[in-house]
């Protein structure tokens, strides 16, 4: 598959389509991991699972709370500049 590259601001990017992005669980916003192969002269991009609970806290109630800011991001951060 061709891709271009091209410039956005001071970063290059190469747009991925959305049939190779899907199946990786990778949305807008998910974090991933880019390795350089220079062997192969390739480029590495892996998906990175976020641990959604640190040590000593239930879940069920991190999950909620990543959904709530994630809902309320918007807000959350009009809240923080006052």
């Amino acid at each position: 598959m061709l891709r271009k590259v091209f410039k956005t601001g001071n970063s290059t990017v190469i747009s991925l389509p959305k049939d190779m992005i899907d199946p990786l669980g990778v949305r807008d916003g998910s974090d991933v991991s880019v390795e350089l192969d220079r062997e192969h002269r390739q480029i590495i991009i892996r998906p990175v699972a976020a641990p959604i609970a640190a040590a000593g806290v239930d879940e069920e109630f991190a999950r909620q709370v990543s959904m709530f800011i994630k809902e309320y991001r918007p807000a959350l951060e009009a809240l923080a500049r006052k």
